[in-house]
């Protein structure tokens, strides 16, 4: 079975940026179709973007503009550049591998999780 690890979570003031990775270890994360979600205090894990494995996105309307979901290959790595970043993307974010929806945001659709990483955003 594979694994999840995310990292590069921080503390960030508000229009600072930060790169999450998730390291996938196990199996080729190439051949699935991953994705990022995030979850606040008291709040649903919501999907923040989605990559199939020709490198086609899906985002969510709050983040489209300033976020951006990649994968190296080569590294066995998925990506997510966060730009911009407000108080409200304020959350642990997640990774999640084998949705049974190809770049689905919806977290029941996902069978693999990582642990989670914090970020934190300061106005």
């Amino acid at each position: 079975q594979g694994q999840l690890v995310e990292s590069g979570g921080g503390s960030v003031q508000a229009g600072g940026s930060l790169r999450l990775s998730c390291a996938a270890s196990g199996y080729a994360a190439s051949a699935y179709c991953m994705g990022w979600f995030r979850q606040s205090p008291g709040q649903e894990r919501e999907g923040v973007a989605a990559i199939d494995s020709f490198g086609d996105t899906n985002y969510a309307q709050s983040v489209k503009g300033r976020f951006t979901i990649s994968r190296s290959d080569y590294k066995n790595t998925l990506y997510l550049q966060m730009n911009s970043l407000k108080p409200e993307d304020t959350a642990i974010y997640y990774c999640a591998a084998e949705p049974t929806i190809c770049r689905s945001l919806i977290q029941y659709e996902y069978n693999y999780w990582g642990q989670g990483t914090q970020v934190t955003v300061s106005s």
